[in-house]
């Protein structure tokens, strides 16, 4: 049953700390094992660390170190009106100007004020401002106001034991697509580049060919007229990341007709803007409904359906080579569709090509499998989160 619940302020549980400008001196960077965090590597329950890391030397202008079990919140930038990305530390990290280091007082655990926030997510995007370059921003005396409740000790672990074993499982699942992962691009590694099962040889009846011989459209994607009222759903440069496609920060657009830029199985996404994602890849490995990319998002269409792995697995191992063949200066880098059509890969023999896709088939069908889980569990829990921090649910009717 539920008890009597107060209710407090959360500035007066927790320490608000604001993040550091990042150092411009790339000596700063060669070496680091810090992992500094931005707006582009801040996900929801998920702190990307694998892009940039910072010396000890480097902190000292000023960065700050948000500790193991502390809470990150965006306050600031494009970012905030895709939701809002709020995710707990697992290690020592840096995080810049436009994130805020949320650390409770020892009063509430940090655990159950995580869960809080998340549960809290349409209500903060409501309070989104907007600035006059059109970014989002967060006003911090809202933040510290916002009244959170306190159930008792007992009812706070029941309500973070409901939600952490959910966001258990969606780590556990991310973790074994991560090792499928691994296992396919390995295994095209030891077939395709280090021809192993040919005794280290290229056999003679491959070819050598261009991506573009081997595709039926290479194209950048269409320019959107966005709109909550529709079902055709544009892909843009923030879905592709770690080679998947999280249609979670996609976008509705205005219905158009049936174009050949509508997804279909198999499709390579590259990313075709900007420095810091230019280059980066993902395979449209489900059946898309009503999908397309915008025009900063290049589509690889394979020709045969025998080539769809071959193709997307290459593009994984390549994306420093197709970054590479980017144009223009710092911050208005493009990748020329022209470029991407004359990259040079060998052409294996359907023979090869089939003992690979039988291999690699099932790897991808999990792969989806457990993204699918993933999203029905986020929803389940981001569903049932606001009723039981509201008490509308008793959280001792909830079954662990």
């Amino acid at each position: 049953m539920k008890s009597e619940w107060t209710y407090r302020p959360l500035g007066e549980l927790v320490s608000f700390a604001s993040g550091g400008t990042p150092s411009k001196k790339r000596d700063d960077y060669w070496g680091g094992t810090i992992p500094w965090i931005s707006a582009k590597t801040l996900k929801t329950e998920n702190i990307d660390t694998s892009d940039l890391f910072i010396t000890e030397e480097g902190l000292k202008a000023g960065s700050k170190i948000a500790p193991k079990g502390s809470i990150l919140l965006l306050t600031r930038g494009s970012g905030l009106f895709n939701g809002i990305p709020i995710a707990r530390v697992e290690k020592d990290v840096a995080f810049n100007q436009d994130i805020k280091c949320l650390d409770s007082y020892g009063e509430v655990e940090n655990e159950f004020i995580f869960y809080w926030l998340l549960s809290q997510k349409d209500y903060l995007m409501a309070k989104v401002g907007v600035t006059g370059i059109g970014a989002g921003k967060f006003d911090l005396d809202f933040l510290q106001k916002l009244m959170i409740p306190i159930p008792s000790e007992q009812e706070r672990k029941s309500i973070v034991g409901f939600a952490s074993s959910i966001s258990e499982k969606i780590r556990c699942n991310a973790k074994v697509n991560d090792n499928l992962e691994q296992q396919a691009v390995a295994l095209f590694k030891s077939w395709f580049v280090d021809f192993s099962l040919f005794g280290g040889t290229v056999p003679e009846n491959w070819e050598d060919t261009t991506l573009e011989n081997i595709t039926t459209l290479i194209t950048r994607g269409i320019a959107p007229k966005y709109s909550d009222n529709s079902d055709q759903t544009v892909v843009n440069q923030k879905c592709i990341r770690n080679h998947t496609i999280d249609l979670s920060l996609a976008r509705t657009h205005t219905p158009k007709a049936i174009n050949e830029k509508w997804l279909k199985f198999g499709d390579l996404l590259i990313n075709s803007t900007g420095d810091g994602t230019l280059g980066r890849v993902a395979q449209v490995w489900f059946t898309p409904k009503a999908l397309t990319v915008d025009s900063h998002v290049t589509i690889v269409r394979p020709a045969r359906e025998e080539l769809i792995f071959y193709i997307g697995l290459w593009g994984i191992l390549h994306e420093k080579e197709i970054e590479s063949l980017h144009t223009g200066s710092t911050g208005q880098t493009e990748l020329p569709r022209d470029r991407v059509k004359m990259l040079k890969l060998l052409l294996p023999d359907d023979s090869s090509l089939s003992r690979f896709n039988s291999i690699i088939a099932p790897m991808a069908s999990t792969i989806i499998s457990n993204q699918e889980e993933n999203q029905k569990l986020a929803s389940l829990r981001d569903t049932l989160l606001p009723k039981l921090m509201s008490g509308e649910i008793d959280v001792s009717n909830i079954q662990l």
